[in-house]
């Protein structure tokens, strides 16, 4: 039963989010212009109205609403600037109330409330210099049929009364686009706090993934990429490595030239380790000096080519900072993650490498 009603719903509204929601409202609008050209039939009933003019308004009522639900559903109004045709479905509905009006006789008050509905209709999708246009309109169309009524028709439409409905329309419409503006205003509100909100929510997730000074993933989020390209490798069979690198003599660098040397240094090796490695590669700050690099779909032979290459463009920076000159190297512990290993192991094996990279003399890679 779910299924046969999902499959009539995409039948009727489409299946893509935003085409659904033209295509449910159309048909809201479609009902209501039905509903309403069909209150009309009490008209004929009582003898107020004449069964031909109403059954014509009738068919171009819910005819012409039925054409732009066609043309919503179809998609051919996605061409257009407004794919919803709301000024377009608004602009006819406010004219089929008005020949309504000329065909109601002494009910024409009953096309009033319509009117409005039709108003209300847009509040929430038009800006509020829409709405006042929407109410111009109304106002010239129901003012035009009021005025034409009058002259054919005066012992039923009395000028005197039609004056004063024109009257209760031009103060009620001036009413409906002040409450549009208030309306506006409150849409773009909430708008901006939306963007405000989600610009929030993306910088608190940058901030909970990226290292603040480097701008390389931190350590809580280059686990979690670590663990996912582990079970990645175990339902492929593909290798990859990881590899521990750490700044030589960095408390020297920081002894010697001040912290904010340093955190200038630990920036430059960031930005130059990220041009020296693979677009696949990922490098993270695993804390302090010390940097963790991930290498997928790489074994230990290519994996220590690149790491030699980052290496050796380490070495032959110069880095100046407050117009003094320093360099610096970088020593590195690679292995490549067995199957049969755990991470924290594989990267206890990584730790070693790099100890005895260091014990080696430093600026050197050594494979566990």
């Amino acid at each position: 039963m779910n299924a046969r009603l999902q499959a009539i719903g995409d039948a009727l509204l489409g299946s893509e989010r935003r085409l659904r929601i033209r295509s449910a409202r159309c048909l809201l609008a479609c009902g209501l212009m039905a509903y309403s050209v069909a209150s009309l039939g009490y008209f004929v009933a009582v003898g107020l109205a004449e069964r031909g003019a109403v059954l014509a308004l009738a068919l171009l009522g819910v005819g012409g609403m039925l054409l732009f639900y066609a043309a919503i559903r179809s998609g051919a109004s996605e061409r257009l600037r407004d794919p919803s045709l709301t000024i377009a479905q608004m602009s006819f509905a406010l004219l089929v109330g008005a020949l309504a009006y000329t065909l109601a006789g002494r009910g024409r008050g009953a096309v009033f409330p319509i009117m409005m509905v039709v108003l209300m209709f847009g509040l929430y999708s038009l800006t509020p210099r829409q709405v006042r246009l929407m109410s111009a309109l109304a106002l010239a169309l129901f003012g035009a049929a009021m005025a034409l009524m009058a002259i054919v028709s005066p012992r039923i439409y009395r000028p005197e009364v039609e004056f004063a409905h024109f009257l209760v329309i031009a103060i009620i419409l001036p009413a409906v686009s002040m409450l549009a503006g208030q309306l506006g205003q409150l849409r773009d509100a909430l708008k901006r706090q939306k963007a405000e909100l989600r610009e929030a929510l993306a910088r608190n997730e940058a901030l909970a993934q990226r290292d603040e000074l480097t701008g390389l993933a931190n350590r809580r989020h280059m686990a979690a990429l670590i663990e996912a390209e582990r079970v990645r490798s175990e339902r492929s069979g593909a290798r990859f490595c990881l590899a521990v690198l750490d700044i030589d003599r960095f408390k020297r660098i920081n002894d010697s030239h001040g912290h904010p040397t340093g955190d200038h240094v630990l920036k430059v090796f960031a930005a130059e380790a990220l041009a020296a490695i693979r677009e696949a590669d990922v490098l993270a700050r695993w804390g302090g000096e010390e940097f963790m690099l991930m290498l997928p779909d790489a074994g230990l032979t290519a994996a220590r080519l690149g790491l030699e290459r980052l290496r050796t463009r380490v070495e032959g920076l110069r880095v100046v900072h407050e117009g003094r000159e320093l360099a610096f190297t970088v020593s590195a512990g690679l292995v490549e993650v067995s199957p049969d290993e755990t991470l924290v192991e594989a990267i206890a094996r990584a730790d070693r490498a790099l100890y005895q990279a260091k014990q080696q003399g430093r600026n050197k890679v050594v494979a566990g």
